[in-house]
């Protein structure tokens, strides 16, 4: 049990630091979820979202899919990947959607409205996305980005359950 718990404290250490190193703090997720979620609760606080993105971080399933596209954002920085997957996720192909999907196995941890908001910001790159989307930066965030709006939907999500509980 004891080293379970190890395990899962090395998992989330890792996960919050490669997020940091890859430039994302929990600041920027939390502007996001902000973002998705002002027009719908208009007493929102910026500590209840961060709250949430917390929540979320805590899971294994979102750490796991965190060091998962991470990782593979780096091999492909590093030119570790073999031909055609090497190219595909460099240049953020259009067509490949396998980043999304591993973003959707953080969604799908706090129901469909996470898939709505997923969606949304995707598609409009607000904030922290639009930045980790700018190709010029030399880094690859083919997986990262997805996974940052994931865990904004996710916690967006979160907060809308949570809300609606309170009523």
């Amino acid at each position: 049990m004891n080293e379970e718990k190890k395990a899962v404290n090395v998992t989330e250490q890792t996960a919050r630091k490669w997020l940091h190193e890859r430039g994302v703090e929990i600041q920027d997720i939390a502007d996001l979820v902000f973002f998705l979620q002002e027009k719908y609760h208009p007493d929102l606080q910026m500590k209840d979202c961060i709250h949430n993105v917390e929540r979320v971080l805590s899971k294994r399933e979102v750490q796991n899919a965190i060091l998962t596209g991470i990782q593979l954002d780096m091999l492909a920085e590093e030119k570790k990947l073999l031909e055609p997957l090497q190219s595909i996720i460099a240049t953020d192909e259009g067509l490949y959607g396998a980043d999304e999907v591993l973003a959707l196995s953080i969604v799908n941890v706090y129901g469909s409205i996470g898939f709505t908001n997923f969606g949304y910001i995707d598609k409009l790159k607000p904030g922290i996305l639009k930045d980790l989307n700018d190709k010029s930066s030399g880094r690859c965030h083919t997986f990262l980005d997805d996974i940052v709006g994931a865990i904004a939907a996710a916690a967006s999500s979160r907060l809308a359950h949570s809300a609606e509980n309170a009523e």
